[in-house]
């Protein structure tokens, strides 16, 4: 047993390392006016752009510079900004905008880094560059390095003198790709119904699986202390239903509180459905309320997904559904997964509450706990 526990303490403390963050995608935003102005904003981590830390790192912990990362993300943004001074000119010569197979000289405005804040969750900044377009000029294209990272961008169109504007479609560039060309003639089509449906609900999905670890484990924390389908669902569907009241409301800045609060929250809430596992001998009516009210929390956690990725302000309520439905296909995919590998194969319930649920409900409590206290910025 003792060994057992060890291996316990071992696994909890590499998937702890396992959630250090990753290097979000840039996201990029191209404004035309009508005087063929063109303002661009790049919105991405410059600590990551200064150490060449991209997304080939599923672990920043895992890059060779991870020290040095880790210590541009304590900076003050003074320091920080005169440390991308030295940086200016090559990430100009790495960037570029396409028109009519020429380049475009940009020239960086200004650079906003917000204050150090909370270090347990990426610093986003904002690069601010501006180019002239020729006259002729009909489409154009971007170009973002892969050594930068991935990166999403639009195109938005804006006609100072009517007040109206024009948003293009994402594109999302992996592998060193220039976008497609977008046009700078034709007004852009809003996206139908069927495609913010099917956009959103792919990244609720995402956000699951694989990419929410987190959120697998309270997932699994749920599933363990209950194998059969209907109080499941039930608990899931709660769970659904909590995060999506909190999710719209924080959306629309009725709600909101700090990463550095929520965060160590979710863990906490994670370790505390491990610990219930063990100490209950069944599920409880007062687990749906406990399931709900964690759901509220993890709701604010989802809201910083949506807000790095934007919502159409014409198809809000379509984009959040969506977005809560894939959120569901994600955690009854956990579910069907946990189902085929753990309880399908054990049908005796002492043992399966001995080999299954008592040691995996431990592992989930171990790991939530040791989030709580790294997102705590403990060590």
């Amino acid at each position: 047993m003792k060994r057992l526990f060890t291996l316990f303490i071992l696994c909890s403390l590499s998937l702890g390392n396992a959630i250090a963050d990753v290097v979000k995608p840039a996201l990029v935003e191209i404004n035309v006016d009508s005087e063929r102005l063109v303002v661009v904003e790049v919105r991405a981590s410059i600590e990551a752009l200064l150490t060449g830390i991209n997304a080939q790192y599923k672990n920043t912990k895992d890059a060779p510079n991870a020290d040095e990362y880790d210590e541009f993300r304590k900076m003050p943004a003074s320091e920080l900004q005169l440390a991308f001074e030295y940086f200016k000119q090559d990430f100009l010569q790495a960037i570029f905008i396409e028109v009519e197979n020429q380049k475009l000289s940009l020239h960086i405005e200004a650079v906003d880094i917000p204050p150090t804040g909370y270090t347990k969750v990426p610093r986003i900044s904002v690069i601010r560059l501006s180019a002239l377009l020729p006259e002729t000029a009909e489409t154009l294209r971007w170009y973002y390095p892969e050594k930068f990272g991935d990166n999403a961008v639009r195109v938005k169109q804006v006609d100072k003198d009517s007040e109206q504007w024009h948003w293009s479609q994402w594109q999302w560039l992996r592998n060193n790709e220039v976008s497609e060309p977008f046009s700078l003639t034709e007004i852009v089509a809003t996206q139908s119904f069927i495609d913010v449906v099917a956009s959103y609900i792919v990244i609720g999905f995402e956000h699951i699986v694989p990419k929410g670890l987190d959120h697998i484990l309270f997932i699994l924390g749920l599933f363990l202390l209950s194998v059969h389908w209907r109080p499941l669902l039930w608990q899931v569907t709660m769970f659904t239903v909590a995060h999506t009241i909190t999710l719209a409301l924080a959306m629309n800045n009725i709600v909101e509180l700090p990463p550095n609060v929520v965060e160590p929250l979710i863990a906490l809430s994670i370790a505390y459905v491990g610990v219930e596992n063990i100490l209950a001998k069944q599920l409880h009516k007062s687990r749906l309320v406990l399931v709900f009210l964690f759901g509220l929390l993890h709701g604010l956690g989802f809201a910083s997904v949506l807000n790095d990725f934007g919502m159409p302000k014409d198809d809000f309520a379509t984009a959040l559904i969506s977005f809560n439905i894939g959120v569901e296909f994600g955690q009854i995919a956990v579910i069907a997964i946990a189902f085929m590998l753990l309880s399908f194969w054990i049908k005796d319930k002492v043992k399966y509450r001995k080999l299954i649920i008592v040691p995996g409900s431990a592992l989930i409590s171990i790991v939530g706990f040791y989030w709580f206290l790294e997102r705590l910025e403990l060590f």
